[in-house]
């Protein structure tokens, strides 16, 4: 009996073993397997596996990275005593390459004033930039470089009309210097509104929690597909760092700007061929809509029959015309003419809706091309 005892419990010793060693391998596997990506080693040699979240960021990132570059800005300066000239380091940020044809898309503001400007690309090769055209009124801007093909990486360029709250978005730039520096968010909000350096509204800004700092503004805000949706342009913050609001121009304006500047070097937006009061002044009156300071002789406004603003014998200002609506749309300011304006191409014809002596009319107008 104690011979069959012993042998029971040797059986019993065993089994436990091979159920110990069962759930431990069962442990293992489901640790291993619990994230669905690829293995990297740790600092104790153990196995860290990547979520699949991950690597599509890591892919994105390797394959938009080439596409983005850091920009330099520089002024000469003479000396006043050795008639030395010399060059002073006056601004960076970031941009995107836009073609194989070398032309290099950023803001507005980070080659405002500059004298020089400088690309580096990812490979940290420096180029010379030409400045090609600019769009204060979009803050948008494009350089030009003279570097071999196969290194003009062009970032795909997307979509922004059907962005979602929420999606998520990659923003990849140069931060305080630090170059090839990505950073996450989602969409946070759509529709907002910022203003441009030349006090024009840029409507349809993308607003993202994704870190947008001092260094940033003019690199590229990617969907998860890696293809543009917006250039990062501005943050909103007391200090200057990022507080999880930062603004992009979307793309969908960034694909007709910048067309535009590489053909034209400017915006060749039509306009009704007039002078406009500032909106200080409209402000200041009180009125409803842009004035009309100035019809100059022979434009279409002057054959349309536009009223500008005038004195009489006595030297008292009469108002000219104040415009209220164009094709019934309603125009409150200047910025909303130039909005408006961005929709038609010279030669259109429109009815605008005047205020004239405090009655309304409406005329037709042929609109001229911009100068």
């Amino acid at each position: 009996m104690a011979r069959i005892s012993s042998s029971i419990w040797q059986i019993i010793a065993g089994i436990s073993l091979i159920i110990v060693a069962f759930l431990g391998g069962a442990a293992w596997m489901e640790k291993s397997t619990s994230t669905n990506g690829a293995p990297t080693a740790s600092s104790d040699n153990s196995i860290t596996m990547l979520t699949s979240t991950e690597l599509s960021t890591i892919q994105l990132f390797e394959k938009a990275a080439p596409g983005v570059c850091f920009i330099t800005t520089t002024n000469i300066r003479e000396n006043f005593w050795t008639r030395d000239i010399s060059e002073i380091k006056s601004g960076t940020g970031s941009g995107f390459i836009w073609d194989k044809m070398g032309h290099i898309v950023t803001n507005y503001h980070v080659i405002e004033g500059a004298d020089k400007a400088t690309v580096t690309l990812a490979d940290q090769s420096n180029w010379p930039a030409e400045l090609i055209g600019v769009a204060p009124e979009k803050d948008l801007a494009v350089l030009k470089i003279k570097a071999p093909i196969s290194v003009l990486y062009a970032i795909p360029v997307g979509i922004s009309e059907n962005l979602k709250v929420g999606q998520s978005v990659f923003a990849i730039g140069n931060p305080f210097g630090l170059d090839q520096t990505l950073t996450t968010g989602v969409v946070s909000a759509l529709g907002r509104e910022i203003q441009s350096r030349a006090g024009v509204p840029i409507r349809d800004a993308i607003q993202t929690d994704a870190a947008i700092n001092p260094g940033n503004s003019g690199g590229p805000l990617l969907d998860s597909g890696g293809k543009l949706i917006g250039v990062n342009t501005a943050i909103y913050s007391p200090s200057g760092a990022s507080a999880g609001i930062g603004f992009s121009i979307p793309v969908d304006a960034v694909r007709w700007v910048v067309p535009e500047l590489i053909r034209y070097g400017k915006i060749q937006r039509p306009t009704i061929g007039v002078e406009l009061a500032s909106n200080n002044i409209v402000s200041r009156y009180g009125l409803q809509g842009p004035l009309i300071l100035n019809v100059p002789p022979g434009s279409n406004a002057e054959k349309s029959g536009l009223q500008p603003t005038r004195r009489n014998r006595y030297g008292e200002i009469i108002l000219g015309d104040i415009l209220v609506g164009i094709d019934k749309e309603p125009i409150k300011n200047n910025g909303d003419l130039y909005l408006f304006l961005e929709k038609h191409k010279v030669g259109d014809v429109v009815e605008l809706e005047l205020l004239r002596n405090q009655k309304k009319i409406k005329l037709k107008l042929t609109l001229e091309e911009g100068q």
